[in-house]
């Protein structure tokens, strides 16, 4: 018998002996789920906690091919850089098995290359901007393991917009004249031109259009601008501005132009009381609210409530969504081979807790009829929240700030 053949014998004998082992090992492993998000924020807390619901959930049934799951937390902030190394955290160091989060565009966009090299599946729960999802059909190879699950990107935002200004405030509330403002980000001037031609080609005027820095804290100069403009309504678009101190400003300074738009941090459950009441009339654009916009709603938000003792924004539902995406397209692959877990995710087609979920070539959420959309809720007294678009999901009627009745 010769030395090589010797060895050959002995390898093979350790793997009969062994390999039930190994396989018995590996199968025992947890899923490690890494979540990236801004965890200050409620934003990133609901992304944390929406993702440990689902975990929990899923493990309670027994887990995804017999593993269970579990979760690591990379706190990114707001920064690029610290994006970055918590996505070098969580797939080098922690070596996890996927990726959930994400919420600034301008972190995503700069965490795309650096989660391409690691080839770890990402799905997107916060970022809008449409740059992050056309990477993927730029370089399908290369960037194929990013997704957005939510929220629909800037783009489809944009067309929602659009359809409330001529739909709801020009075609229900028979407005002419909008003032449309913004923080000056890129997600924002994704949406600036495309909000502007809308409004337009649907019969409104556009009598200002202006960015603002995100820093700001005295907008009476803006206020006053909006005041004088001839506008009756404003569209805002905000997400790191100070969204607390802009209503305070506007409710006291009593200023007789009703707004609503993009205002991310107002989808917070304790804005109302946070800012004192003072967003009353104000109409936030939302994906969940407690209504019936598919069989996941209402159990999800009771189940996260009773958990945290609070309401989730936007970020908690697309993390929960996000990991039983993750375990249905596992459970149709049978594998968690990476390559074999895409394909599956790819063609996704099931009910989600704000609508149904399928991705476009992009690997972005589609968005529309049957699919997922985009609510306008507005802030009534006590905190209430009324659904006023679009029509068939209204669950309350439209009010005027209280000194414009």
């Amino acid at each position: 018998m010769t030395y090589r053949f010797a060895l050959k014998r002995l390898a093979l004998a350790a793997t009969l002996a062994f390999g039930p082992a190994l396989a018995f090992a590996q199968a025992d492993k947890p899923v490690k789920i890494g979540v990236t998000t801004a965890i200050q924020l409620q934003i990133g807390r609901d992304t944390r906690d929406g993702a440990q619901l689902a975990i929990d959930e899923i493990n309670a049934k027994g887990g995804v091919l017999g593993r269970k799951l579990s979760m690591v937390v990379a706190d990114e902030t707001e920064d690029p850089e610290k994006g970055i190394s918590a996505i070098k955290k969580l797939t080098g160091d922690e070596k996890v098995d996927v990726l959930v989060g994400g919420y600034t565009s301008g972190v995503v966009l700069a965490q795309v290359p650096h989660i391409a090299a690691s080839k770890t599946i990402y799905l997107n729960v916060g970022a809008a901007s449409p740059a992050i999802n056309a990477k993927v059909k730029q370089d399908y190879e290369t960037n194929k393991y990013i997704f957005r699950v939510g929220p629909i990107n800037s783009l489809h935002l944009a067309r929602s917009q659009v359809g409330y200004m001529t739909g709801f405030l020009k075609g229900e509330l028979g407005l002419k004249k909008i003032a449309v403002v913004g923080e000056s980000a890129k997600w924002v001037q994704d949406l600036l031109p495309v909000l502007k031609k809308g409004a337009t080609e649907g019969g409104l005027e556009v009598v200002m259009a202006e960015t603002f820095d995100t820093g700001t804290t005295n907008f009476s100069p803006l206020l006053s601008k909006i005041k004088n403009s001839g506008a009756e309504y404003l569209l805002v678009i905000l997400s790191h501005a100070s969204s607390d101190v802009f209503a305070k400003q506007w409710y006291d300074a009593r200023i007789p132009v009703p707004y609503g738009g993009i205002d991310v941090k107002s989808q917070d459950a304790d804005f109302f009381q946070r800012v004192g009441g003072k967003s009353i009339g104000e109409v936030a654009t939302n994906f969940i609210v407690r209504a019936p916009l598919s069989p996941r709603t209402i159990p999800f938000l009771d189940a996260f409530k009773q958990h945290y003792n609070r309401e989730p924004v936007y970020t908690g539902n697309g993390a929960y969504d996000a990991v039983y995406t993750y375990a249905e397209a596992v459970t149709r692959a049978k594998s968690f081979d990476t390559n074999a877990v895409i394909k599956e995710l790819e063609k996704t087609d099931m009910p989600v807790t704000v609508g149904r979920l399928q991705f476009d070539e992009n690997h972005d959420v589609k968005a529309g009829p049957g699919l997922v959309n985009v609510l306008f809720a507005q802030w009534q007294e006590g905190g209430k929240r009324v659904i006023v678009w679009p029509k068939e999901l209204r669950t309350g009627s439209y009010i005027l700030p209280p000194w414009l009745k």
